[in-house]
């Protein structure tokens, strides 16, 4: 059998239960807030905050927006863990390289 004879149809009612999806897919744009998805993860970023020049980079570039400003008097992006994948994406922007990712003991 070829590649070009299997055809596959994916109708609503296949992915609308969330338990049943592979691999976490979201359902719906937006609906992630609903997912902690922050178990996937092998990495933590863990901010210096000597370092930080509070550029917000790490807030710009997350793919997840997982980061909270804490404001002008802590001067400092905070990652909600709940929703970090732990791409690292946050430490190669990071201008100061004061965000590292650390490997997460299971």
């Amino acid at each position: 059998m070829s590649a070009k004879s299997v055809k596959t149809t994916v109708t609503t009612e296949a992915i609308m239960k969330v338990g049943d999806l592979p691999f976490g897919l979201a359902v719906k744009p937006g609906s992630t807030l609903s997912f902690k998805t922050g178990d996937w993860r092998s990495a933590l970023p863990v901010l210096d905050r000597e370092k930080c020049i509070y550029c917000g980079f790490c807030y710009i570039y997350c793919p997840d927006g997982v980061y909270q400003d804490m404001g002008d008097k802590e001067k400092y992006y905070k990652p909600d863990l709940d929703y970090c994948k732990g791409c690292g994406i946050c430490a190669y922007e990071c201008p100061k390289k004061c965000i590292q990712m650390v490997i997460q003991e299971v």
